[in-house]
């Protein structure tokens, strides 16, 4: 898959110089492997676009009322129900790096519940219109946003055809060192950067693996021993507006 983001200035490499490499699968007979269920990389080698990081979904395993991914992203990056400072927001004005989402097919009233939360794309929408060069993408394929240099402008929150972005009204207390966060300005998913540079899981994955429904796979997309592209070969994923190909991180099944 081509890299199709603009070139990054320097601010945006003070981003990028971190680690690469994956445990990836073991081979033990020919054509049988182990894969580990988290393949982030060591944090003394630099992102490079030799991996793309990705999560696939599988809404038939999401627990119906679970609202654990949710949470876990709330807590692990001061935002939601863990950070009490933004209370003069409305609800619709406040974060919400991940929501969950619930979806009725009108012809056979089968109801299905997912997280949602941005899709990492390929091809952001929110990258291609941000004046300022905050809205970037990884080499990785992560897409971030940089608050330094982010003026507010929300292009790209109209861009995001995810719903994905939030913008931030008021003063925030209480931010974690790893998601910094600031009144006029706007955030989204990270897909928990922090720990992927450090060898570690999204903690909305490790929240879904803890509560035993394993409805969420996080990896190397080009690692084809990973799990996530094991799943993804032998049962199909779909990307969400897929007409719009964008060519996104986050898969899903079962929609």
């Amino acid at each position: 898959m081509s890299d199709t983001s603009k070139p990054m200035d320097p601010t945006r490499r003070q981003f990028i110089t971190k680690a690469g490499g994956a445990a990836g699968a073991a081979a033990i007979a020919p054509g049988v492997f182990l894969t580990t269920p988290a393949q982030a990389k060591p944090a003394d080698q630099p992102v490079s676009n030799d991996k793309r990081w990705g999560i696939l979904v599988d809404a038939n395993k999401c627990g119906n009322g679970c609202n654990a991914c949710v949470t876990a992203c709330e807590e692990e990056n001061g935002w939601g129900s863990a950070n009490p400072s933004e209370d003069h927001s409305s609800p619709e004005q406040k974060a919400h790096w991940i929501r969950k989402v619930t979806i009725k097919d009108k012809a056979t009233q089968h109801v299905t519940t997912l997280p949602m939360m941005c899709q990492h794309c390929e091809n952001p929408p929110c990258v291609d219109v941000c004046p300022t060069g905050a809205s970037f993408k990884r080499e990785d394929g992560i897409v971030l946003v940089d608050k330094h240099i982010c003026i507010g402008c929300r292009y790209c929150m109209m861009a995001c055809p995810y719903k994905a972005r939030s913008f931030i009204h008021e003063d925030l207390k209480d931010q974690k060192p790893w998601a910094p966060r600031g009144k006029g300005t706007v955030e989204s998913c990270t897909m928990c950067v922090h720990r992927v540079d450090e060898d570690g899981t999204p903690a909305c994955v490790e929240a879904c693996n803890a509560e035993t429904h394993k409805a969420m796979v996080f990896g190397d997309l080009y690692d084809e021993n990973s799990e996530i592209s094991r799943e993804l070969k032998q049962y199909g994923g779909k990307e969400i507006r897929a007409d719009l190909n964008l060519n996104t991180g986050v898969r899903y099944r079962g929609i």
